[in-house]
C-alpha cells in the first residue's frame, strides 16, 4: 500500500511472529478480520490490528484457548474477571509443584531408610497437606474473601444484606465496645458506617497481617472510631470485661480448640455482654459443590465440612457451655446466579482442591459452567447467627 501503518498479510505475519497461515485462521474463525480487503482479495493490517493479535498471543501464552479469548473482549469486566481466574490457577499449579516436590522428597527419605513406600500413606498426605496449605494462602490478603462477597452482594434475593442484617441485631449503642474477631476486609463496618454512633470504640482483629495492612490503607478505617491489631483466633488476646459485643462473622469454626476461644471471649466480654457468631448449616450453597462434584468428583470446594465444626445444628450446645442465653437468628435468603464469569470466580476463589482439578481442564470447565449456569442458577442459603449473653 506504501502507507506508514499499513501491511500486506505477509509483512504483518513477518512483523507478529506468525504464518500467513495463521493469520487466515484467525480472520475465517472471527478472530482477527484485516482491517481492509482489496478489490483482487488482498488483505491488509494496521497498528491497531497489531495490538489485538498482540493480545491474543498474549492471552494464549497465559493459557486460555481461543474461544476464551474470543469471548473476551478488553473493554469488558469479564477480561479482569478472567485474569485474576487464570493468576489463581497459575499460583495453584506453582503450590501444587512444590506439594509434589515436597512430598517426593519425603518418599526419596523413606525409600533410602526402609526400601519401601507406604504409597496409600502418602496419597492421604498429598491430599491433607495441599488442603491445609490453600486453606492458610486463601487468608493472605482479602482478595478471595471479597470475591465470595461480591456474589452475595450480586445475586442476593433478600433485598436487605447479610451484614445490614447482622448489624441489625447486634443491638450497637452509643457509647460501646466492639471487638470482632477474623474482620477480614471489614465489610461488615464498610456496609454500616452511617449506622454506626459517633461515640462508639471498634477493635478490627484478625490473624493475617496481610489483611490488617491492606484495613491500614483503607480512609474508613482511619476513622478514630476504629483501632487495628492482629490476634489470633486460637489464643484470643482481649482484656478482662473490656467488651460489650464481639462479633465472630463466619470465623468460630476455623479455631483449632473452640472451647479454648470461647472461654477466651467471655473472659473479654463486660458482665451482659454477648458474643455474636455467624455460621451455616448443611444446605447452605450446597448447590454449587454439587455441580463441582458433578465435574469432578474429587473436588472439594473447603477443606472440611466446617458447619459440622460449628454450625447451625450444634452451635448452641457448643455455645451452651459458655453462656446462660443461646439463640439462633437465621437470614430468610437464597441467590440466583445470571453470570457465569461470577459463580466461576466464585468457584476458583474458594479455599478447597478445586483449583488442582481445574488447572489443567480450564476449558471444560468454563464449558460446564456455562451449561450449567443457562439462563439462571439457583442456590439454597443456610446461614444465620448465634446471638449468645451472660
Amino acid at each position: 500500500m506504501g502507507k506508514d501503518g499499513v501491511y500486506s498479510s505477509g509483512e504483518f505475519a513477518k512483523k507478529a511472529h506468525v504464518t500467513k497461515k495463521t493469520l487466515r485462521y484467525y480472520n475465517d474463525h472471527g478472530f482477527l478480520k484485516p482491517s481492509f480487503v482489496s478489490e483482487s482479495g488482498a488483505r491488509f493490517y494496521t497498528d491497531r490490528d497489531f495490538e489485538k493479535i498482540q493480545r491474543i498471543l498474549f492471552l494464549k501464552y497465559l493459557g486460555f484457548s481461543l474461544e476464551d479469548i474470543k469471548s473476551t473482549e478488553p473493554e469488558k469486566d469479564s477480561l479482569m474477571t478472567s485474569l485474576k481466574q487464570q493468576h489463581n490457577l497459575l499460583t495453584e499449579k506453582i503450590n501444587q509443584m512444590n506439594l509434589v516436590r515436597e512430598i517426593l522428597e519425603k518418599t526419596m527419605e523413606e525409600v533410602k531408610q526402609s526400601g519401601e513406600a507406604d504409597w496409600s500413606l502418602l496419597l492421604k498426605r498429598v491430599s491433607e497437606t495441599g488442603l491445609k496449605k490453600s486453606l492458610l494462602e486463601q487468608y493472605v490478603d482479602t482478595s478471595n474473601i471479597s470475591v465470595r462477597i461480591r456474589l452475595h452482594r450480586l445475586y442476593s434475593r433478600n433485598t436487605e444484606r447479610w451484614f445490614e442484617w447482622i448489624y441489625g441485631k447486634c443491638g450497637i449503642k452509643s457509647g460501646m465496645t466492639i471487638l470482632e474477631a477474623g474482620c477480614g476486609s471489614g465489610e461488615f463496618w464498610l456496609e454500616n458506617l452511617e449506622r454506626l454512633p459517633k461515640r462508639v470504640k471498634i477493635i478490627l482483629t484478625d490473624n493475617s497481617e496481610g489483611v490488617l495492612d491492606e484495613l491500614r490503607t483503607r480512609p474508613e478505617f482511619q476513622d478514630s472510631r476504629f483501632s487495628i491489631r492482629r490476634m489470633d483466633i486460637d489464643d484470643p488476646d482481649i482484656k478482662r470485661n473490656s467488651a460489650d459485643i464481639i462479633i465472630a462473622n463466619h470465623v468460630l469454626f476455623y479455631a483449632s480448640d473452640i472451647p479454648k476461644t470461647l472461654e477466651g471471649f467471655k473472659v473479654g466480654l463486660k458482665p451482659g455482654g454477648k458474643l455474636v457468631a455467624s455460621t451455616y448449616g448443611p444446605k447452605h450453597m450446597h448447590e454449587i459443590s454439587d455441580m463441582m462434584k458433578r465435574f469432578d468428583d474429587r473436588i472439594m470446594l473447603a477443606a472440611k465440612d466446617l458447619y459440622e465444626i460449628f454450625g447451625k445444628t450444634n452451635g448452641e450446645g457448643i455455645l451452651r457451655g459458655f453462656f446462660d442465653s443461646v439463640k439462633w437468628e437465621e437470614y430468610d435468603d437464597s441467590l440466583y446466579v445470571t453470570d457465569e464469569n461470577d459463580l466461576a470466580e466464585y468457584i476458583t476463589s474458594c479455599h478447597g482442591n478445586q483449583n488442582r482439578y481445574i488447572v489443567d481442564n480450564y476449558k471444560e470447565f468454563r464449558n460446564f459452567i456455562h451449561n450449567e449456569v443457562g439462563k439462571g442458577f439457583h442456590v439454597t442459603k443456610e446461614a444465620g447467627i448465634f446471638i449468645s449473653n451472660f
